[in-house]
């Protein structure tokens, strides 16, 4: 369990039994500037205890507490003396455990329902006698424990709000935390504050402060290294690196020739002459080409890709040992920490109900499993955030808007937008193409309003007029989609006359293409890349 360093923060754990949205009360509390932790459903008591949360969440999950092998919680959780709110699946477990009774009704309850608020509970202080609520439940509890009261029912449900105020024990059958249940974030504020006395303690400015303290400890007087690739999570991470250790920082970009247009232009201007980072650029394009050469499965591009990038990339750091060695101005001895820009929802893929919490480490998109014999240990600075919060520190840290709020990009770069095979010249077509769609987006005022927007380019040729003549040319696709995470997407409903633009100058100004087409398909079932 990792916690911020200083034991003057305040601190809610969440016990995590699988609820789609256990994040989501993660991201609520972080709002209310508090840390949140996820944690195992079975973390063992002991540690809860040792963190000293001021409070503890158990969340939602799909299961019933009958199940044949449900995730279960040791009771002595609610004898710690710490406040405790228990959300629909929670609930059923406190209730369980204490000697209530929950029965499984046969009637689902799922959707829009109000809440009627009686009893005076401090967790509806200031919201009303009335609320509109999200349910999503199919056990109910029937019987409270003893010294519990309810305190809301909704029309199907009399225990739909539960407390045993002595034992600051709490249980909900709806879902605070979701934007259907519209006060929902003020109930979770009266939870934090007036319940478990949290303070706003939790500020992009104290987790900087308190992030550089922990990589110096860490980190010592060694050197460290980063693969830099010019995206939101490297690019802070080099930032909040570069802040705290300065010259012991080297970053390696590599330039596989399927960066976008100016790519390598914009990491070198940023990183190298902005914060003055030492920066070791390798342009290794002619060596990616050769190895993409003839090559179509998707897959095996994706596989030669991110092989191909560990041994540049392990060059790239014999080289600068070489360089260190011929450079009397720098203190001599290896790389011993590789940094990585692993997120807070990586590490939360660890401590899920089917996870291993062996498997807290993620690789780095461009890194992508650097072998072992290569012997880095890992400095991992923005562990501890969500890609919303990532970009704040990017801003606190002086990072420009071009940086902060760029879209994803894949890892494989344009391969994986090209179908078919990489070639330098269907290479030069696409980066065009997604010029064109980067700056119309832009212009129009919606590149920061989607998640993302480029060009696909497809083994499709059509026939065409052009002035007088016929053509006979490529089709680039658009792909324009929103998503807040990139597990779900849709496709953006974008003005007409955007379109028609993007389509006209493809079409007019990339020598090589003749028709446009936009791609309507969300994900699922379609992907957001192509390949």
């Amino acid at each position: 369990m990792k916690t911020p360093d200083s034991s003057t923060h305040s601190r809610i754990l969440i016990l995590d039994f699988g609820s789609q949205y256990t994040q989501v009360i993660a991201r609520r509390i972080r709002e209310c500037q508090v840390y949140s932790e996820i944690v195992r459903f079975d973390t063992p008591v002991s540690e809860i205890a040792a963190a000293k949360p001021n409070g503890l969440i158990l969340s939602g999950g799909p299961a019933s507490v009958y199940d044949k092998g449900a995730p279960q919680i040791d009771p002595e959780i609610f004898s710690l003396g710490i406040p405790v709110l228990g959300i629909c699946y929670g609930l059923m477990l406190m209730a369980h455990h204490l000697g209530g009774q929950v029965v499984f009704t046969g009637r689902r309850e799922y959707g829009p329902g109000t809440l009627h608020i009686k009893n005076g509970s401090e967790l509806f202080n200031g919201l009303g006698s009335h609320l509109d609520v999200w349910n999503s439940h199919g056990d109910e509890v029937t019987a409270l424990p003893k010294c519990f009261r309810a305190v809301g029912t909704t029309e199907g449900c009399d225990f739909a709000a539960v407390e045993d105020p002595q034992r600051k024990l709490y249980g909900l059958q709806f879902h605070p935390e979701v934007a259907h249940t519209p006060r929902g974030k003020e109930i979770l504020q009266n939870f934090v504050y007036h319940i478990c006395h949290c303070a706003m303690d939790w500020t992009m400015g104290s987790f900087i402060e308190e992030a550089c303290a922990r990589v110096r400890k860490q980190v010592g007087d060694q050197k460290v290294v980063l693969g830099l690739s010019g995206g939101v999570d490297s690019s802070v991470t080099a930032a909040l690196l570069h802040k705290a250790i300065g010259d012991q920082l080297t970053c390696i970009f590599v330039n596989n020739g399927l960066l976008r247009a100016r790519e390598e232009e914009i990491v070198q201007r940023v990183f190298g002459e902005n914060f003055h980072v030492r920066l070791k650029y390798v342009d290794a394009s002619e060596r990616f080409l050769a190895l993409l050469k003839g090559v179509t499965d998707p897959e095996t591009k994706r596989k030669l890709i991110g092989n191909e990038f560990i041994n540049v990339f392990q060059q790239a750091t014999e080289d600068l040992l070489e360089e260190d060695r011929r450079n009397a101005a720098r203190r001599h001895g290896g790389y011993k920490f590789l940094a990585q820009g692993t997120l807070y929802p990586d590490v939360i893929e660890s401590v899920s109900i089917g996870g291993n919490p062996a498997q807290v480490i993620k690789s780095h998109h461009n890194v992508g499993g650097l072998p072992e014999k290569m012997h880095f240990e890992l400095v991992e600075p923005v562990r501890q955030l969500f890609k919303d919060e990532v970009r704040q520190a990017g801003l606190q840290l002086g990072l420009p808007k071009e940086i902060v709020y760029r879209q994803p990009f894949p890892g494989p770069g344009l391969a994986v937008r090209i179908l078919g095979e990489v070639t330098l010249e269907r290479l030069s077509i696409l980066r065009e193409a997604d010029t064109i769609v980067q700056s119309e987006m832009e212009a129009a005022d919606w590149y920061y309003k989607v998640w993302q927007s480029f060009a696909v380019l497809l083994p499709v040729q059509s026939v065409g007029v052009m002035g007088d003549q016929r053509t006979y040319e490529n089709t680039a696709a658009l792909r324009i989609v929103e998503s807040q995470d990139g597990m779900t997407a849709d496709w953006v409903r974008i003005p007409y006359e955007l379109l028609a633009r993007i389509s006209n100058r493809i079409s007019n100004e990339v020598k090589g293409v003749n028709r446009v087409v936009f791609d309507i398909s969300s994900k699922p079932p379609s992907t957001i890349e192509w390949e």
